[in-house]
């Protein structure tokens, strides 16, 4: 699980300035998360860390990135040492004892679909339960359930989403990322709405919310709504947005 993200952390923060991140991924998930002031916030899969910073820098009093990949966490780490934010990288995937029920808010953009089993995916789920305390939220963006193979291309956006078969419970899903001199692939997982819903029940979590994401408005300025228009019809990930059950203890 970790070998394929290990060389990808200045592709992920690259990420961040593509037009689908600035203007559309990034609003959107800041939008269901709603205001971040003096909350405790796991970016679960922080990956390069673009996230856990964003979430400190909007106003989180404590962010805490967690990942397997060494190479992710040494990125994130050494940008840490070189603008402090006060945030704590921790390498692996279980969650420390002393921090178990002392967040707010669990983030786990795209980490979901790099759950290659369903064990790994109660797994996950279980982390970000265990995490929060009663009444926290997880907000988390799976492989959207309605994403249909070619029924639209990506690419205009950085990148192109395939799979060789019909989506079903765990079957693999190609996301090649493509832009600015970048062209790399990494293998992620479909997970249909019924099983994502009931393994997150399974895990402490009330019946979720999902949103599909939008543009803002200052990414209508730029691109106008033609640009966009391919991707609001099929978007390929939607946003999940559960809270743990009060009497979870």
């Amino acid at each position: 699980m970790t070998s394929q993200f290990d060389p990808l952390p200045d592709l992920y923060d690259d990420f961040t300035a593509t037009p689908f991140r600035r203007f559309l991924e990034t609003p959107s998930v800041l939008d269901v998360v709603g205001d971040l002031r003096g909350a405790a916030v796991l970016d679960l899969g922080c990956g390069s860390g673009a996230y856990t910073r964003l979430v400190r820098r909007n106003g989180a009093a404590r962010a805490t990135g967690l990942d397997v990949s060494p190479g992710m966490i040494g990125h994130a780490r050494a940008r840490e040492t070189a603008a402090p934010l006060g945030i704590d990288y921790i390498l692996g995937g279980e969650l420390p004892d002393e921090l178990a029920g002392t967040f707010d808010l669990v983030l786990g953009v795209y980490v979901l679909p790099y759950a290659r089993t369903r064990a790994e995916l109660r797994q996950l789920c279980a982390t970000a339960a265990r995490a929060l305390r009663p009444g926290g939220r997880f907000v988390t963006l799976p492989v959207h359930p309605g994403y249909r193979p070619g029924a639209v291309s990506y690419a205009r956006y950085g990148f192109t989403l395939t799979a060789t078969t019909p989506p079903s419970d765990g079957s693999p899903v190609e996301l090649r990322l493509r832009f600015g001199g970048h062209d790399w692939a990494v293998t992620a997982r479909y997970w249909s709405r019924p099983l994502l819903e009931k393994t997150l029940r399974d895990a402490g979590f009330a019946p979720p919310r999902w949103n599909d994401p939008g543009v803002d408005d200052a990414g209508i300025a730029a691109h106008g709504s033609t640009y966009w228009r391919d991707y609001l019809a099929h978007p390929h990930t939607a946003i999940i947005d559960c809270r743990k059950t009060e009497n979870d203890g």
